[in-house]
């Protein structure tokens, strides 16, 4: 049960699969292009159809007869942001109506989103109001001008994923288990046999420990989360873009990678209820962590892939642990600590349940990953835990990876 534990945290936390290159390279997809390769090229745009070469303006001249736009992020690499303003931006001078989809937010805290974009609140206001750090938990500055673009060009921003509570209890109980007030919150279908799909999201997980201890029917239960994200995604972009009447409109949906490539995520649940043009961006580094070219990458991992820079360390500090929240009290409990993170190089540890950080009460998720948006690298982050029953205090000095 610990591995399970382990794993749906980790699941929870993600923002796609890990740019390994077996995900990068893998013979699924498109018939049409899963046999193909595609080059990435720093700072322009590949269309994997054609082979072209392109500029972002030219992108947006392509995308001309899409209605639905997938663009798959890495959550922590300020690069992917980049390029999703910047898809947005030239959409918009292009002329088209550009609405924006947004993981980030259940379809239930859409009020806080209309607020935010008619300019009833402002940013702190925002933030408390759609409980960011608690729906999302990564830094607001990601993101913040895509937010601000937004409002100032009066785009509309949609919520369309799952509630939270909802994709675990379809992973504990599965879809036939689930109450009828969880069950009114994806929708009726969830298509969750896709061999292709399932190979996938296995290889992102690289620990091969994940596959040597998981059942086939515990792959299922993960798989079957996964799926329903994907469907409730799709399903709300769908009724999101049905809304505007425009012929021309196109909804741009801002998600993690792994919801996108291939077409076997969102674009595949979408299938069921839309019938028009799908199409995907995914930012791909040319290099890995130690600076090795990626090279050609498969021509069905998206339909356009926009070259970066390798990625670093993110810009803003993670502590490097996952947690749950503790039965019957108000604390979080310590399940997972990333390898060579600040967390293990500070001495937190799977078990310790979290009481404070620099003097406050760490409640939940959002009091923890709203304290950690106060960090910059450099910085230290106090720790009050309970660990085997008794109190201790944990130093963690916030330095990137290699720093001692």
């Amino acid at each position: 049960m610990a591995l399970i534990a382990r794993f749906a945290a980790i699941l929870l936390l993600i923002g796609g699969p890990l740019l390994a290159e077996e995900i990068l390279r893998l013979p699924i997809g498109d018939a049409a292009r899963r046999d193909r390769d595609a080059a990435v090229v720093l700072d322009a745009v590949t269309d994997t159809a054609s082979g072209g070469v392109l500029t972002p303006a030219e992108l947006a001249g392509r995308l001309t007869d899409v209605r639905l736009l997938l663009i798959g992020e890495e959550h922590t690499a300020m690069d992917s942001h980049w390029v999703e303003r910047r898809v947005i931006e030239e959409l918009h001078r292009a002329g088209r109506r550009v609405s924006v989809g947004l993981e980030m937010f259940p379809y239930t805290a859409q009020s806080a989103l209309d607020d935010w974009s008619r300019g009833a609140l402002s940013e702190e206001e925002f933030l408390r109001a759609s409980h960011w750090y608690k729906s999302w938990g990564y830094a607001w500055d990601y993101y913040r001008e895509i937010f601000r673009f937004a409002r100032e060009n009066r785009l509309p921003l949609f919520a369309v994923n799952a509630p939270r509570e909802v994709v675990t209890a379809v992973r504990k109980k599965g879809f036939q288990g689930l109450t009828p007030e969880e069950a009114a919150h994806i929708p009726a279908r969830v298509d969750s046999d896709n061999a292709d799909h399932l190979r996938l999201f296995r290889a992102s997980f690289e620990d091969a420990t994940f596959h040597a201890g998981m059942s086939p029917e515990q792959w299922q239960a993960m798989f079957n989360a996964q799926c329903t994200w994907d469907a409730t995604m799709a399903f709300q972009s769908v009724a999101a873009l049905g809304r505007d009447s425009d012929a021309r409109a196109i909804l741009v949906v801002l998600v993690g990678a792994g919801h996108v490539q291939y077409g076997l995520g969102i674009e595949r649940q979408a299938r069921q209820w839309f019938a028009g043009r799908i199409a995907s961006v995914i930012p791909v580094p040319i290099a890995d962590e130690k600076r090795k070219p990626v090279g050609p990458v498969r021509a069905s991992y998206a339909n356009f892939l926009w070259g970066v820079p390798p990625e670093t360390d993110p810009l803003f500090p993670d502590l490097g642990i996952s947690t749950r929240a503790l039965e019957g009290e108000p604390l979080l409990e310590v399940i997972h600590v990333e390898k060579d993170s600040p967390a293990q190089r500070g001495g937190l540890a799977e078990g310790d349940v979290l009481r404070t950080m620099d003097g406050s009460a760490i409640a939940d998720r959002e009091t923890l990953a709203r304290a950690m948006a106060e960090k910059r690298w450099g910085d230290a982050a106090v720790f009050s835990v309970r660990r085997a029953g008794k109190p201790a205090t944990v130093t963690v000095l916030l330095r990137r990876q290699g720093a001692r």
